[in-house]
């Protein structure tokens, strides 16, 4: 999986959770507080389904989650480890 299909797979699990945001033109998801707690639980859960990987506490910061494009970078070293 390349990672063009991760971004869209997490494109599709952010649209689910809000619909009414352009995800791709957020830079600062977390900081700006567009993801609440509960968006973020959701979200963990969700891209460890789809992607088969497990996102620890070291993994759980906000330069992880602010981006689509962060996001995918951390699937992506996810899935090698």
């Amino acid at each position: 999986m390349d990672v063009e299909e991760i971004r869209e797979g997490i494109l599709d699990i952010l649209k689910e959770l809000h619909e009414d945001i352009d995800f791709e033109a957020e830079e600062k998801m977390v900081d700006d507080k567009i993801l609440d707690s509960f968006d973020l639980v959701t979200l963990v859960t969700e891209l460890g389904e789809e992607f088969d990987v497990d996102i620890t506490a070291k993994d759980f910061i906000a330069e992880n989650f602010n981006s689509v494009d962060s996001l995918a970078a951390m699937i992506a070293r996810l899935m090698e480890e």
